[in-house]
């Protein structure tokens, strides 16, 4: 006599359940509204008790804000209030403060005077992109090389990590190309 054997299964296929189709239905339902009521009526309790937090002070002198004291602790913890929310006063205030700050934007955006940025000291205002001289073919290459060095020293601090530039180093340093080697064939290091 042979005996037939299962079809093998396959890892997330659906398997057919045994049984009444309404019946595991009920279950499940009144599973899912046991969890519901649960959940409605459990949970706020829990959730209100634990909103209070606590602040006290271990043998060490360590500071310790939590929900929970240990027993040793509890003559000396202290419940931590919320802040109090802010009075009539307090809010027409703030909403004076926003109006104004507001207007003060509104005036920059339409090309009214700034009053923040203050204009810095003319020792420390950029004069001008380094290097302040460009190179052309009647440049001697001796010039040209220490163009080229102050070139790459303005852009040393603007490059990044993958050995890109970043663009605000164009603002104030200029492009100088390595001397032509042609020319200059001795002079290049």
């Amino acid at each position: 006599m042979t005996r037939q054997l299962p079809p093998p299964t396959i890892p997330g296929q659906h398997q057919p359940v045994h049984g009444s189709g309404s019946a595991r239905r009920a279950g499940g339902l009144a599973r899912r509204i046991a969890a519901l009521l649960f959940c409605g009526c459990v949970l706020p309790a829990v959730a209100a008790d634990a909103s209070t937090v606590y602040r006290w002070v271990d043998d060490t002198g360590t500071v310790h804000y939590s929900e929970v004291v240990p027993e040793r602790y509890r003559d000396t913890a202290r419940p931590l209030q919320p802040p109090a929310p802010p009075t009539a006063e307090q809010q027409r205030q703030a909403q004076q403060r926003l109006q104004q700050q507001k207007a003060k934007a509104a005036a920059v955006d339409t090309g009214g005077e700034p009053t923040a940025a203050p204009v810095p000291p003319a020792a420390s205002r950029p004069v001008g992109k380094r290097p302040s001289q460009l190179p052309d073919e009647q440049t001697d290459c001796d010039t040209w090389q220490r163009l080229y060095d102050e070139s790459e020293a303005c852009f040393g601090p603007y490059r990044t990590v993958g050995g890109g530039v970043k663009a605000e180093a164009f603002a104030v340093c200029n492009v100088v190309h390595e001397p032509p080697v042609e020319r200059c064939r001795r002079y290049i290091r």
